[in-house]
C-alpha cells in the first residue's frame, strides 16, 4: 500500500469517528440540560429516563422492521427488472416509485390511517413505501454498470445465468446497493418521527407531546435526540458497509 493509500485510509477513519463524536455530544447536552433545570411534572414525566428509553426503541423498532422490509422487497425486485426480459418494465417500475416518493410522508401515514386505521403496522407500510426508491434505483444501477465482458466471461466458463448472477454481477453490484440500503435507512429515522400520528409512538411521540403541552424543553429534547440517534445510524451503516464491501472493491 502506498503513503498516499495509507494517509487516505488514515484520514478516512479519522472522518468516521465524527459523526459518534456529535452523536454523543448531542446526548449528555440533552441530559445535562434536563439535570440543570427545574422541571415540573409534565417535563419531568415526559423526560424521565425510562421515557425516553421507550421513545427511542420504539423508534429503532420502526426503523429496524421498515428497513428489513424494503431490502426484502426491493432487492429482488430491482434484481429481477434487471434481467434482460424485464428491463422493459424498469423504467414505469421507478417512475411508480418515484411518484410514491413525491406524495408527502405525513400524506401517506394520515391515508392509510383513514382507510385501515391506526397502529405500529400502518407506520411500518408508510416507511416502506417512502424508502423503497432509493433501494430500488441502485439495485438496478449496481447490476446494469457490471462489465458486459465479465458477465460473457462467466457465460463462456459454462455458468448458467443464475451463477453469474450469484458469483458475479451481484458481489460487484453491493457497493451501489449498500450506498441505496444506508439512504433507506436514514430516511426511516427521520420519517418514523411521524409515526406518532398513527399511534404507532418513537420519539416523534416525545415532540408531539412537547407541542400539545407547550413544554418547550421537551421538543428540544426530543428533536435533539432524533438528530443524535440519525448520525449515529448513519456512522453505524457506513461501517457495516465498509464491512460488506467486497475486497479489492
Amino acid at each position: 500500500m502506498s503513503t498516499r493509500d495509507e494517509v487516505a485510509n488514515a484520514t478516512g477513519e479519522a472522518k468516521s469517528w465524527v459523526l459518534p463524536v456529535i452523536a454523543a455530544a448531542l446526548v449528555v447536552i440533552v441530559f445535562a440540560s434536563i439535570n440543570a433545570r427545574e422541571l415540573d411534572s409534565i417535563e419531568a414525566r415526559l423526560l424521565s429516563g425510562e421515557e425516553i428509553l421507550a421513545r427511542v426503541g420504539e423508534h429503532l423498532r420502526l426503523v429496524a422492521i421498515s428497513t428489513v422490509a424494503v431490502i426484502l422487497l426491493a432487492v429482488p425486485l430491482g434484481v429481477l427488472l434487471s434481467r434482460p426480459g424485464m428491463r422493459l418494465l424498469g423504467a414505469p417500475v421507478l417512475a411508480v416509485a418515484n411518484a410514491g416518493q413525491a406524495i408527502p410522508s405525513i400524506g401517506i401515514l394520515v391515508l392509510l390511517a383513514i382507510l385501515f386505521g391506526v397502529g405500529i403496522w400502518m407506520a411500518v407500510i408508510s416507511l416502506v413505501l417512502y424508502a423503497l426508491l432509493p433501494v430500488l434505483r441502485n439495485t438496478m444501477v449496481g447490476l446494469k454498470q457490471v462489465d458486459r465482458a465479465l458477465i460473457d466471461a462467466g457465460r463462456g466458463m459454462g455458468m448458467s445465468a443464475r451463477q453469474v448472477l450469484v458469483t458475479i454481477e451481484l458481489p460487484l453490484a453491493v457497493p451501489v446497493m449498500l450506498a441505496g440500503i444506508r439512504v433507506a435507512l436514514i430516511l426511516n429515522v427521520g420519517v418514523a418521527t411521524l409515526a406518532t400520528y398513527t399511534n404507532a409512538g418513537g420519539l416523534g411521540s416525545l415532540i408531539e407531546s412537547g407541542i400539545v403541552f407547550n413544554r418547550m424543553p421537551v421538543v428540544l429534547a426530543g428533536s435533539i435526540l432524533t438528530v443524535a440517534l440519525a448520525l449515529s445510524v448513519d456512522w453505524l451503516a457506513g461501517v457495516c458497509e465498509r464491512g460488506l464491501r467486497p475486497r479489492g472493491i
